[in-house]
């Protein structure tokens, strides 16, 4: 079975806390996917801020408006630097994905770094040469150009 690396870095003109503020809120989550996967946050009453063992459900329909549940955990947490969270119910065999941040000339260089698995063994290999990686790759561009509206514009 494969493993797969998907890794997106976008510098931003802002501060450190004005990122951090933005990309650590669940809220913001559906500002940066793009619409067409229908993407919702389902639990209810969550904080502003993530924090280690938060859980968080959501509803996203990535191929051909076919909805799914997918359940995250958010495992680790640096307050301002970094956090990841972890898939535990959701399309992918295994979902780690890194968001980090650093100071980078005038501004903040923000890091995702994704590690999956897709499910469906070497069917899913193929899935990820034909359909996946390219939609990860697609996700991440919508998610540069919304950064780049909200914060470089």
């Amino acid at each position: 079975m494969s493993y797969f690396q998907f890794k997106s870095q976008q510098k931003i003109n802002a501060t450190m806390q004005e990122v951090w503020q933005f990309i650590s809120s669940p809220n913001n989550l559906k500002v940066i996917t793009p619409p067409y996967m229908g993407f919702q946050v389902v639990t209810k009453g969550l904080t502003e801020t993530m924090y280690p063992g938060m859980i968080i459900g959501y509803k996203v329909s990535p191929l051909a408006g076919i909805k799914l549940n997918w359940l995250t955990e958010i495992t680790h947490v640096q307050e301002g630097v970094y956090f990841v969270d972890e898939q535990r119910v959701g399309p992918y065999a295994i979902w780690h994905h890194q968001h980090k941040i650093e100071p980078f000339e005038n501004g903040v260089l923000m890091t995702d770094i994704v590690t999956y698995k897709p499910p469906f063994g070497w069917f899913g290999n193929l899935l990820n040469t034909w359909v996946i990686k390219n939609k990860l790759a697609e996700i991440f561009a919508f998610r540069t150009k919304k950064i780049n509206e909200l914060f470089n514009s």
